[in-house]
């Protein structure tokens, strides 16, 4: 087949016809509308540019349509031409967002597009969409606006910042009750919560169980609680390495109780070697640090009932 041919046939095939075909379903919770996540079992695949090209977070596998198939199947070049040939046509089911796009207009600059969103106020759409749907805490609430870690994003949904070493916002994770994303021309660094001078460094991979692990420890006065936005940055792991090689730095791998926790938490435990630092593996119980949060005040409202129903009973009977 000359190159042109397999450039045009390329382009006619999306990943996602690939993946969909392969057994991959949309990971709706953990997907963008620039970065779509397929999970097939463990096998994690995200779609990205358009549906043209793709990676492997768990691994440095990436590439086109052909390596996509190559990367599945094991095949040869001529094999994966074959396969890819074969889905001409098919048309995956598409993830339908419930947030409109965004204009394609050119952004404002990252800094400015922060600063000019309100802190959350008690009561507003954001506050309660992190209070009564995710179970955070008042006080921890209270805690990052008050770092300047918060603002209020569109749809009742909660900005996070990340920031550079000078203090400058480079992006935020954006999560609500219909949302998830990162700032568009933003840069994922580290989100952070604590006090300065810190020595402990909690890393989790989103700024929701960041807060939560917070909650959960009382906001301990030692510790950095930290997310990496999801992923692996290059900017994120500068970052990473820079706390680990601070004097009697501990490191703690707070990722999520899965293949890709796993994965990131041996990447950090490296670090950590490298350094010469102290480590430590902190999983959650379920999947990550908002759930178990969410379980633990589900757990202690259902004893608190316990132990004011009877009392209502005796009373109303005398």
């Amino acid at each position: 087949m000359e190159r042109d041919a397999v450039e045009q046939l390329k382009d006619r095939v999306p990943c996602a016809a690939v993946l969909e075909k392969a057994g991959f379903a949309v990971d709706r919770k953990q997907s963008t509308r620039r970065a779509v996540k397929y999970r097939r079992h463990d096998d994690i695949v995200i779609v990205i540019h358009a549906g043209k090209g793709w990676f492997d977070p768990l691994s440095d596998a990436k590439g086109d349509v052909y390596r996509l198939v190559a990367h599945l199947d094991g095949l040869g070049f001529m094999a994966c031409l074959d396969r890819v040939a074969e889905l001409v046509g098919y048309v995956p089911t598409a993830p339908v967002w419930s947030r409109p796009e965004r204009s394609r207009d050119v952004p404002l600059a990252v800094a400015e597009r922060w600063h000019r969103r309100r802190r959350p106020s008690q009561g507003s759409a954001t506050w309660r969409y992190l209070r009564d749907e995710r179970r955070l805490s008042e006080a921890i609430i209270g805690a990052a606006i008050g770092q300047g870690r918060l603002r209020e994003g569109p749809y009742g949904s909660m900005w996070a910042a990340h920031f550079d070493d000078g203090g400058g916002v480079t992006g935020w994770e954006e999560r609500g009750p219909e949302w998830r994303g990162f700032a568009t021309g933003g840069a994922k660094v580290l989100f952070q919560l604590g006090r300065p001078g810190a020595s402990r460094f909690c890393v989790t991979e989103a700024a929701i169980d960041a807060l939560s692990l917070a909650e959960i420890e009382g906001l301990r006065p030692d510790s950095l609680f930290l997310s990496t936005g999801g992923g692996w940055a290059p900017s994120a792991v500068a970052a990473i390495r820079a706390l680990a090689s601070q004097e009697n730095a501990f490191l703690v791998a707070a990722t999520d109780n899965n293949r890709q926790g796993e994965i990131f938490a041996r990447r950090l435990m490296a670090i950590a070697g490298e350094a010469s630092c102290r480590f430590e593996r902190l999983r959650p119980i379920a999947e990550d640090w908002n759930e178990d949060l969410r379980a633990m005040k589900e757990n202690q409202e259902g004893e608190e009932r316990k132990i004011w129903l009877p009392h209502a009973r005796l009373e109303r009977q005398g």
